[in-house]
């Protein structure tokens, strides 16, 4: 979530304006290119806008000098009221069309921002991702993109806002008024800096209580989260306590912000009112002797207002600045990173020859950990083979290197006797089908999800997918059918409903190598017997890879390569494998049927 404007600025977040911070915001400036001239337009607008609030002032001031009979262009007091409103009027046009200009320029670069780091973060290879936490990259494209969207809409537009008012304002009362001018330049700078001082104080404290209540609000996250162990265990009454002292922290650092807060308020007050009221005293002597006009005191007064917000607004300003600096680090630094090698061999379908040879491997961030050590086996086109093992034996790192998730150490992976790195990325993908045992559904329809396979299919082949998956027979029993919400990860239906939409998936694919992964392992037997069904309907003239604990459920395939520490140790059919009576694969037999019993 965004910070709002006016707190703190964390260590991570302070940057400073230096020209190679700056070349990180022009970074993000190449997506407003094509929206150059709507806003170049809008400075123009911009510069018009605040030229013309600034000659308010001045023509304010001859209203009241023409109220005392001095003479001007327009002497009517009427007329002058006139041109003031005209003035606004004027000014109120440049500033509907400033807003909207850079409303128009932000939005449309911010959606073109959001929609690069999208198309780069799902074509980024996995090693990314296992680097990184997803809260982290959700961050970056909704907090990193708000903040910059925050900098080009509003904070921009401010900075030249307050720099033209600034200068501007200046110059002219140095021309109009220069007496008084430079006595409030001497007196001003020295009351403006102590504020600063002390509202950077102030800001600190601010955040120290934003702190404590942060700390406070995790105890009830943590809490609802584990509602059920917080009541199993009786603890509501120690939650409710701990709670407790952590609001009477926040309390605490509030109530001694506060007394700072009021404190800085009185001084605010007097020393700023006391600076006017040394200028008006200055001018008010300046009048007296008749070296200005009442008028041009007003006009003064006026023009002092305006100079003061630019001054205690391009604080706030630069702490803005600070903040886009380092969101726009972080969006470049997805922005610039290399993409999965995409373009290769395209082939209309893969007949289904897996070759593995001397294949070695370790995850990029585990490299003292070798997870296959020159694995080699071959699946021919249509075989059913299974891999056994412990968890952690590299079983499901054998599937992730066949979907070209992670490069291989070295050795060879060929299919169809080709290499796996000169498959066209995409091609490949698009030829595997799998079947996972925790099934995550996307939060939509079973028509979206068992679409997902294939957006352009009709409702003739979604529903044969879904009969041929024995998912139909609870689809159809739903009021809305395929049109049934499965809910946040498919959370409105069962484990096994879930594998079955699933399966359905997977046929609808029409995959050539299909990928089975514990799919039956945490079914009830009813589910298991409906799932196990839909999978040797699924499997049928196709080269599949499955991936079991329960041993019970390979006996038919073809070869069972039992694997072992990252290597293979064993290889054959269910019974030329159990007939070894010391071997690994029959021990895992016997281990799992002793548990059964």
């Amino acid at each position: 979530m965004a910070k709002r404007r006016g707190t703190a600025l964390e260590e991570h977040e302070k940057r400073k304006l230096n020209k190679q911070n700056f070349a990180k915001i022009r970074g993000i400036f190449r997506f407003l290119v094509p929206y150059k001239w709507a806003f170049i337009l809008g400075l123009v607008f911009l510069l018009l806008s605040s030229l013309t609030l600034l000659t308010f002032p001045f023509v304010a001031g001859k209203l009241i000098d023409a109220a005392q009979g001095t003479e001007w262009i327009v002497n009517d007091i009427n007329s002058i009221a006139l041109m003031l409103l005209g003035i606004l009027a004027v000014q109120s046009v440049f500033s509907f069309f400033r807003v909207w200009l850079f409303a128009l320029v932000s939005e449309k670069s911010m959606r073109d921002i959001r929609e690069s780091l999208y198309f780069r973060l799902v074509r980024l290879p996995m090693t990314f991702f296992d680097q990184r936490r997803t809260g982290e990259l959700i961050s970056r494209i909704t907090s990193d993109v708000s903040m910059l969207q925050d900098t080009f809409s509003v904070t921009l537009a401010e900075l030249f806002r307050q720099i033209i008012t600034l200068l501007a304002g200046i110059v002219f009362l140095l021309v109009t008024t220069p007496k008084l001018t430079l006595f409030m330049l001497i007196t001003f700078p020295a009351l403006v800096l102590i504020a600063m001082i002390f509202g950077r104080f102030i800001r600190q404290l601010s955040k120290k209580t934003q702190d404590e209540l942060a700390a406070a609000n995790v105890i009830v996250e943590e809490t609802l989260q584990s509602i059920q162990t917080v009541k199993s265990f009786v603890g509501e009454v120690y939650e409710t306590t701990r709670y407790k002292r952590g609001l009477d922290r926040v309390v605490h650092v509030a109530l001694r912000a506060a007394k700072y807060r009021g404190a800085f308020i009185s001084f605010i007050i007097f020393a700023l009112f006391g600076g006017i009221v040394a200028v008006m005293w200055y001018g008010s002597s300046l009048v007296a002797e008749g070296q200005m006009s009442v008028g041009e005191l007003v006009s003064f007064v006026l023009y002092t207002t305006f100079i003061g917000g630019s001054i205690a607004g391009l604080g706030d300003i630069y702490g803005q600045v600070q903040k886009a600096i380092g969101s726009s680090e972080r969006v470049l630094e997805i922005l610039e990173e290399p993409l999965e090698p995409a373009n290769g061999v395209n082939s209309p379908r893969l007949n289904g020859a897996i070759e593995f040879d001397q294949v070695r491997f370790f995850y990029p961030t585990r490299q003292e950990v070798v997870v296959l050590k020159s694995i080699s086996f071959q699946v021919q086109p249509g075989e059913k083979v299974a891999l056994v093992g412990h968890s952690g034996a590299g079983k499901s790192t054998i599937i992730q290197l066949l979907l070209k998730l992670y490069s291989i150490e070295s050795g060879q992976i060929r299919l169809d006797d080709k290499k796996i790195e000169d498959w066209d990325l995409y091609q490949l993908r698009s030829q595997i089908g799998m079947v996972p045992q925790e099934v995550l559904l996307f939060g939509g329809s079973i028509r979206e999800n068992i679409g997902y396979a294939k957006p352009n299919a009709s409702e003739e082949e979604i529903i044969e997918a879904a009969k041929k998956a024995n998912a139909w027979q609870f689809i159809s029993k739903f009021p809305e059918g395929l049109d049934t919400l499965v809910g946040e990860r498919g959370v409105k239906l069962s484990g096994g409903q879930r594998q079955r939409v699933a399966i359905a998936r997977a046929i609808l694919k029409d995959p050539s190598v299909l990928i089975l992964d514990e799919a039956t392992s945490s079914l009830d037997a009813e589910s298991e017997a409906l799932v196990q069904e839909a999978l040797d309907e699924l499997m049928k003239g196709r080269t599949s890879i499955i991936i079991a604990h329960r041993l019970a459920t390979i006996r038919k395939v073809d070869r069972i390569y039992v694997i072992k520490d990252g290597e293979i140790v064993e290889q054959g059919s269910h019974q030329e494998l159990l007939s070894a009576s010391e071997g690994f694969y029959s021990n895992l037999v016997r281990l799992q049927f002793s548990d059964a019993e």
